[in-house]
């Protein structure tokens, strides 16, 4: 079975983004082997970023290895829940499919935004990652170059070189990040959602 490769984003439905949130869906199993490739992720569901979390653990079994605690720690009630689940969203499967159980942690929501903070308490480059998501329509093609270099560097002075010569020129790559941030809030992508 070839593995499949996890980057920066994970799609939930939008129907368990209140459970990460809550804390009670702490896993996501998938069927397959799936290998991250990052420590720290974007987690999207219902049409928007929800979280920035930590993968604490990834562990590969059978399906028919599966438990009830890790049915649990996916936010079902029951393994028997968590089978019915994985049949209807992979149709058949068999008891000696392999999955990927991806444990993980909840470092910053994205429904609570800290205002004071010069990015929202977000850091720069998962600022670049969200807008790059959703703002492509909005942005100039300067604007998305600035930005997917900086999902590169993590780094708004390596940015500010590369595309300027220069760290005094760090002021242009903050005013992206800051039309980024606006452009955000104000689609809903992030923010308040009480």
């Amino acid at each position: 079975m070839k593995p499949k490769y996890l980057g920066r984003h994970l799609m939930v439905k939008g129907e368990y983004v209140n459970k990460i949130l809550k804390g009670i869906k702490r896993a996501t199993i998938r069927l397959g082997i799936v290998k991250p490739r990052y420590n720290e992720i974007i987690i999207h569901g219902g049409g928007r970023p929800v979280a920035k979390v930590r993968i604490t653990k990834v562990k590969y079994k059978r399906l028919n290895e599966l438990t009830e605690e890790e049915a649990k720690m996916d936010g079902f009630n029951s393994l028997e829940e968590l089978l019915q689940h994985l049949r209807k969203a992979y149709g058949n499967v068999s008891s000696n499919d392999i999955v990927t159980i991806i444990e993980f942690e909840v470092l910053k929501r994205l429904d609570e935004v800290e205002v004071t903070h010069p990015y929202m308490g977000l850091e720069p480059a998962d600022v670049a990652r969200i807008a790059l998501r959703y703002l492509r329509e909005e942005l100039s093609e300067n604007e998305v170059k600035i930005l997917l270099d900086l999902t590169r560097t993590n780094s708004i002075r390596k940015t500010a070189i590369n595309f300027y010569g220069t760290i005094e020129k760090r002021y242009l790559i903050r005013r992206v990040l800051k039309k980024a941030l606006r452009l955000l809030v104000s689609k809903g992508v992030i923010g308040d959602k009480k």
